[in-house]
């Protein structure tokens, strides 16, 4: 319960925590940084740590002078890149492992071979969108690497994924976080960088769910 106190306090006041820990500390902070987004994009037990709401901080404290922006950006670039490239290889080595193919009765080849052909069609949207999606970000790697998606295409999408992530999100921070409105209202940004994603991914399942029942057939009467 402590553990999960401290993480939600941490999650909240990011900002304090980074600012303290630079004064204690100094470019320690960029090795955090690195560890943060690296273990929340690559190990897929670890989908809670912050992501969006880090990056805008970071960001916020670059522009009053705490950290550097390009040396913040390109090790978080550096950490989002093979995070994902960690979380891909983990699914798919061990993917199949789990699966035992035919022999499980947890696997459905034919899940497996809509999944992998979904990756294979709209997989590149898809690592693009799911950075900008609390716990789906540290998934969608996953999946990707139990699909098989094509190990390329994926390192190119994963490139571009974390270019836009950390680009956008640190140059928000920069520019708007030492707004007076932004100061004070911090911790409700914070909230709605992870609570309105979460919805949409809620709302677009649901939707999707519905879609499904409602093109199946129901059963036929035979006279």
């Amino acid at each position: 319960m402590e553990y999960a106190a401290f993480l939600i306090d941490f999650i909240l006041h990011v900002d304090r925590y980074l600012e303290a820990f630079v004064r204690d500390y100094g470019p320690w902070v960029y090795a955090l940084l690195f560890l943060i987004v690296f273990v929340e994009t690559g190990l897929v037990v670890m989908p809670f740590l912050p992501g969006d709401s880090l990056l805008f901080v970071v960001g916020a404290l670059c522009g009053v002078g705490f950290m550097s922006l390009p040396v913040a950006m390109g090790v978080l670039i550096v950490a989002a890149i093979l995070g994902d490239q960690c979380n891909y290889a983990i699914g798919r080595y061990f993917g199949p492992k789990v699966f035992q193919w035919e022999q499980s009765r947890f696997f459905n080849r034919r899940a497996f071979l809509q999944a992998h052909d979904f990756y294979e069609r709209y997989g590149g949207v898809t690592i693009i969108v799911a950075r900008f999606m609390p716990f789906v970000r540290t998934f969608a790697p996953f999946v990707a690497g139990v699909a098989e998606m094509n190990r390329a295409k994926f390192t190119f999408f994963n490139v571009v994924g974390a270019l836009i992530w950390v680009l956008g999100i640190c140059t928000a921070g920069y520019f708007l976080g030492g707004l007076p409105w932004v100061k004070a209202h911090l911790d409700k940004i914070i909230w709605a960088m992870i609570f309105v994603p979460g919805l949409i991914v809620i709302l677009g399942a649901w939707r999707a769910r519905r879609q499904a029942q409602a093109a199946t057939p129901g059963p036929t009467l035979t006279p």
